[in-house]
């Protein structure tokens, strides 16, 4: 069948003139209508025009982006760049690697640690030494030395402020860190590098946690069979090496596994040492300001978080103008944390926390080193137990002779000058009442020239010529001959004293050598006790030292204490009997109310009769009265005392006592420079005056126990020498007998 009738299709392709296909007209066909439509047929011209597309399909078609060209590295960069994942490939899966491992060795080392913490109430105390608490005659505190600690605190009992305020100075971010702080690590290194040193030296960037830590020694206990001294284990858990810090780190981590975070704190606030031997919190509120924790102010809390930086130089008793202006500083990081506003940060810091009467005193600084210095050393030095002392000061005589001393030394004394004093204030009996060591009078530990410096005596040792002289049956207003006088001493040749102005005075009673401090008489009248005798009373006395051998003994050529040559002339005042000079009434443990120990001096045995040394106070009033130590009486007071100046006045000393009390002063260089223009009876008798002025306010006078020595008794006269009878007047007498007799 042919087809010729019919017309072919155009030989030309559609898409030519831009007209739809057909096979994309027939879908838009079936979604008009279910029922097939009939294809119409297009005209020439309507094949020609391009086909007119609806907006709707238009819309639909979104051009297709056309694709860059791949720009071809360069061999050399692709090569490269192979080699730099190749790299990172190892290193990357060395990382990860090791990563696992470091955190896997890390959870078992906080895990062993975590099993060997023991329960928190186990390291509130962590002392290896106890406390010593000194109190006055009259009960009250005055002194602390050793590790104070005063009792357990936790981080909800203490002041609000006081735990801001060591949150805010050492661990920020505290109740947000795991133990350790990368980003305060860091900061800490990058200021060490700054500042010119290694990245672990100076400044830690240690939480608190990991000072904890520091402060349990990351759990090691001190043993004395492994370790040299405490000094050395202290020092070892100080270190900063970079295994210690690991250790620390890992230690750390544990405890913030084992414990909560006001767990650690309360550990912290009981352990850390707060400089003046208190440790803790507790202690140091008790030491410095005399309340407990729980009621610190803002400034008072700021204050001892201050002191954690440097107990020792920032404590406010050594100086307390440095420890407030670091509490400012730490009231104002409390602000900048908002944990203080702006009021109360003003206020707080222009009023500064002052401290409390008793540390502000810090009395008895000398007093307190030798009271502790006489007590048992396992319960005082080196004790492991807390405590308390009851001594014999009383705060008012100490007050009275430091400013006693510090008035004489700012009105009579060279400004400038180097000379130091002591005084030592005590009863009849040997109680010491008050000492002061040297012109620094609010120290502790420092060199005590009351106690420990020997230093010649000079005449102050007259005393015990006379009275062991008295006690040989000798009198007041005996005599004896002030003229030249010389000895030889073997191995030395001739030795002759001189006195002090360098004339002789002949023919002087015991009473006037004594008060005009005589040299030549006091030696004659030593000879003649007996040296060895005047050497047996003055150790009886309670002198201990070493006592010169020859002559010179009777001049004080032997050296002694200040409290050794005031126990002695206190033996005089109680009536010739020893004293042993004492400061501690009791000895008793915290919270103990039996006392271990009682008083360790008073009086002694007799060493001269009672009237003997009755004599011999009176002769030492007129000593005051009428002879060197004039500048030593007090009004309405009888005084009785000696002076004493060595050789080239490198000592002067006042040594006196009234009915109540004994006081004896020293004065001179540390390192024996002679004195310029002083003796026993200038700065010596008045600083023993002012003192002493201060000590008797308020006191009624009374008479000191002396009488007067009866006159001396008349020389009996010369009887007349018979005259020689011859054998004629014999006779005669014979004569007149018998004519008599008629």
């Amino acid at each position: 069948m042919s087809d010729s009738g019919r017309k072919r299709p155009p030989l030309v392709a559609e898409k030519r003139y831009g007209g739809a296909p057909k096979r994309a007209a027939k879908p838009a066909a079936r979604k008009a209508s279910s029922k097939p439509a009939a294809k119409p047929k297009a005209s020439k011209s309507a094949r020609k025009a391009p086909a007119k597309t609806s907006p709707k399909v238009k819309a639909s078609r979104k051009p297709t982006p056309k694709r860059k060209p791949s720009k071809k590295r360069h061999p050399i960069v692709a090569f490269f760049l192979r080699i730099l994942r190749w790299i990172w490939g190892i290193v990357w899966g060395f990382t990860w690697r090791t990563g696992m491992v470091f955190g896997l060795l890390l959870g078992l080392a906080v895990t062993y640690v975590y099993m060997t913490l023991p329960d928190v109430t186990e390291l509130l105390d962590g002392r290896s030494r106890g406390s010593v608490t000194l109190l006055d005659r009259d009960g009250k505190v005055f002194a602390w030395r050793g590790d104070q600690f005063g009792g357990v605190v936790t981080a909800d009992t203490v002041s609000e402020d006081l735990k801001n305020a060591v949150i805010a100075t050492e661990d920020k971010r505290f109740y947000r860190h795991f133990g350790v702080s990368p980003r305060g690590v860091a900061g800490a290194v990058r200021i060490n590098l700054s500042e010119g040193r290694g990245p672990l030296s100076g400044h830690g960037g240690s939480t608190i946690t990991q000072q904890t830590a520091k402060l349990m020694c990351l759990g090691v206990e001190y043993d004395a069979t492994e370790w040299e001294s405490e000094a050395d284990y202290v020092r070892d858990c100080r270190r900063g090496s970079l295994s210690r810090k690991a250790k620390e780190a890992i230690y750390a981590i544990a405890m913030e596994v084992k414990y909560t975070k006001n767990e650690i704190l309360s550990v912290y606030l009981n352990r850390a040492y707060m400089g003046a031997g208190a440790y803790g919190a507790e202690a140091a509120a008790q030491r410095y300001f005399g309340k407990p924790a729980a009621n610190l102010s803002a400034a008072e809390g700021a204050m001892l978080a201050g002191l954690l930086t440097a107990p020792s130089s920032l404590a406010p008793t050594a100086n307390l103008q440095r420890s407030q202006d670091r509490a400012a500083t730490v009231l104002r990081l409390m602000n900048e944390q908002r944990y203080l506003s702006d009021e109360d940060t003003a206020y707080w810091q222009s009023n500064p926390a002052v401290l409390s009467a008793a540390a502000e005193a810090k009395a008895g600084g000398y007093f307190a080193d030798w009271v502790m210095s006489t007590g048992p050393e396992f319960f005082t030095r080196n004790t492991t137990e807390d405590v308390v002392l009851k001594t014999t000061m009383d705060p008012r005589i100490q007050k009275a002779a430091e400013e006693g001393l510090k008035w004489v030394f700012d009105n009579k004394v060279s400004e400038g000058s180097k000379a130091q004093a002591a005084i030592v204030v005590m009863s009849a009996d040997g109680a010491v009442r008050a000492m002061v060591g040297g012109r620094r009078t609010k120290v502790s530990g420092a060199f005590n020239r009351a106690v420990q410096a020997k230093r010649q005596t000079g005449s102050a040792f007259k005393p015990f010529v006379y009275a062991t002289a008295l006690d040989l049956g000798k009198h007041a207003n005996d005599t004896v001959i002030d003229g030249p006088y010389c000895q030889n001493i073997p191995g030395s040749g001739e030795w002759c004293p001189k006195n002090y102005t360098g004339e002789h005075y002949g023919e002087v009673t015991l009473t006037t050598a004594l008060k005009n401090s005589l040299n030549v008489p006091a030696v004659k009248v030593s000879e003649q006790a007996g040296r060895e005798n005047v050497r047996t009373v003055a150790s009886m006395f309670g002198i201990e030292s070493d006592l010169a051998a020859g002559p010179a003994l009777a001049l004080g050529a032997s050296e002694s204490s200040l409290l050794e040559m005031s126990g002695a002339y206190a033996g005089i005042l109680n009536g010739g009997s020893s004293v042993t000079p004492y400061g501690l009434i009791e000895l008793r443990l915290l919270g103990d109310d039996n006392a271990l120990m009682g008083t360790g001096g008073g009086i002694g045995e007799r060493v001269i009769s009672d009237a003997a040394a009755r004599e011999l106070i009176w002769m030492m009033e007129k000593v005051v009265s009428e002879g060197t130590g004039g500048r030593a009486q007090l009004p309405g007071w009888q005084v009785a005392g000696k002076t004493g100046t060595t050789q080239a006045a490198r000592d002067a000393w006042f040594i006196g006592f009234t009915n109540e009390y004994v006081a004896g002063v020293w004065m001179g260089y540390d390192d024996n420079t002679p004195l310029t223009g002083v003796t026993g009876g200038g700065l010596p008798a008045d600083i023993w005056r002012e003192a002493m002025v201060r000590v008797h306010e308020g006191l009624t006078p009374t008479a000191l126990p002396a009488f007067t020595p009866a006159p001396p008794k008349p020389k009996a006269q010369p009887r007349p020498k018979k005259k020689k009878r011859g054998l004629d007047d014999v006779l005669n007498g014979i004569i007149k007998d018998i004519v008599g007799g008629n």
